[in-house]
């Protein structure tokens, strides 16, 4: 793949709108680069794009990616299927209380029962039911066929380097430590 210095990918068979933008950034701002535009505008593009997919699988199911987290966690516990919501939340992008909303909405569906623990009434934990069980193994059967789907012109080896240099980026931008302002605080 072959990239100018505005960073327009030359070898796509045409340009994309993220490249018509770098292409303008670079014509009426020459003193800027824009080359970031090329990566995070098609990250944002793939991300809304992936967020539609999902929307779409997890309908089916009839859940949303919320409830699909939390369903997806108790299942990657292992049997007994069982976790304290303190683990759900520090596991989730959720806070406590949007796991425990979740939790009140997939527990009056029968997906999961909570019992609080025998020595510290403060815990709570959750388990999976068995139709919790079945609905979580269909969807993420649905969920990974559909991965795959989006996946299917990337070799294995391809995957695997862009998984790599994602997991780059997101350490270059957590260490980045920009303020709420907008300004990079450390380098």
């Amino acid at each position: 793949m072959s990239h100018t210095g505005s960073g327009v990918n030359e070898s796509s068979g045409g340009d994309d709108a993220v490249d018509a933008i770098v292409s303008q950034w670079t014509h009426e701002r020459p003193d800027l680069d824009p080359s970031p535009i090329a990566l995070f505008g098609r990250v944002h593009r793939i991300y809304l794009r992936y967020q539609s997919v999902l929307t779409q699988v997890f309908g089916r199911h009839d859940l949303n990616s919320a409830s699909f987290d939390v369903l997806a966690a108790l299942r990657r516990a292992g049997a007994p299927y069982r976790k304290a919501g303190r683990d759900l939340a520090s596991g989730s992008l959720l806070s406590s209380a949007g796991v425990t909303f979740r939790l009140d909405r997939l527990e009056a569906a029968g997906l999961i029962t909570r019992q609080r623990d025998a020595d510290d009434r403060r815990v709570v934990y959750s388990q999976l039911t068995d139709k919790g069980l079945d609905l979580i193994n269909r969807a993420i059967e649905d969920h990974l066929r559909a991965e795959n789907a989006l996946l299917h012109q990337l070799t294995k080896e391809e995957r695997d380097e862009l998984a790599r240099l994602l997991s780059k980026l997101e350490r270059s931008i957590i260490e980045a430590d920009f303020d709420t302002d907008g300004d990079e605080v450390a380098s």
